[in-house]
């Protein structure tokens, strides 16, 4: 039997099989995985990372995905041990740890001591899945954004970003949020209702597979919250995504932000799964 440090190493292409399978265990939790795969091949260069597996004897029993984001995938509580093990030995390369509670809260336990201090802790995140269509009329202003319109959703995307996050996407070192939002104008993931210049609202797909996608970067524009534009806007988006890009349509949402959760409730996201996100 291997020890539960050599029971880790990279994994790379030839093991993509494998790592799918474990993937499709969940395939709409673990759908930022899936979409990181697909995408990069597990290339170091595309990915930007690593993504680790975890092994007992010769089968892939969990994996971590160590980039920007550090995500595990059905990781046990070996796996959760062993991935954090050499994340210490590593150092900390993420901005984030992200995923499943019990596996994120693990793996936070054990690296609090060398990662830390985090900026922010939010650690009851519920993960909401759609897979039908919204119990609520869309929006039919909303629409894909053009690659014209990138100059008019940017600042929308920056404050939603700050809300969100805290910070400014824009602080030094990250050059690259105006490249993302530009990127998923282009392939058509972003949303928004647009009007005599001015974003009432939007919202992204961040990551998508051919089972599933997840939405990110709700915004509805302060003057017009609280009117139901985002509940009809968050109706338009599921049933245009549902159509154009994948069946099921999932996101998760801060505990605390009571709103936004009786939002996605009336469109008809239920709970399937609980989250946490450690932001460093």
């Amino acid at each position: 039997m291997l020890s539960t440090a050599e029971g880790v190493r990279v994994l790379r292409e030839g093991d993509i099989p494998a790592l799918q399978e474990l993937i499709d265990r969940d395939a709409i939790v673990n759908l930022f995985v899936d979409h990181r795969t697909s995408s990069t091949r597990l290339s170091p260069r595309w990915l930007g990372g690593e993504m680790w597996g975890y092994f007992e004897g010769d089968t892939l029993v969990s994996a971590c995905h160590v980039a920007a984001n550090f995500v595990p995938v059905e990781a046990t509580p070996h796996a959760v041990e062993a991935f954090a093990e050499r994340a210490r030995t590593t150092g900390r390369l993420s901005s984030s740890i992200v995923g499943p509670r019990s596996a994120a809260l693990g793996l936070w336990e054990r690296l609090e001591g060398s990662w830390g201090p985090a900026r922010s802790l939010r650690l009851d995140q519920p993960f909401l899945q759609i897979a039908g269509p919204p119990l609520v009329a869309p929006d039919w202003r909303v629409r894909p954004v053009l690659i014209d319109e990138v100059d008019i959703l940017y600042p929308a995307s920056v404050a939603m970003f700050e809300e969100e996050v805290g910070e400014s996407p824009e602080l030094p070192g990250r050059n690259s949020y105006r490249a993302r939002v530009t990127q998923l104008v282009a392939r058509g993931w972003a949303y928004a209702i647009i009007q005599d210049g001015q974003v009432l609202f939007k919202a992204e797909v961040g990551s998508a597979s051919a089972k599933g996608c997840q939405i990110q970067g709700v915004y509805v524009a302060p003057e017009h919250r609280g009117s139901g534009l985002g509940t009809a806007g968050m109706a338009a988006v599921v049933e245009r995504a549902r159509r154009e890009i994948a069946p099921v349509v999932s996101l998760y949402v801060n505990d605390y932000n009571v709103a936004a959760r009786r939002v996605y409730e009336r469109v008809g996201f239920v709970q399937t799964e609980t989250f946490a996100s450690v932001l460093f």
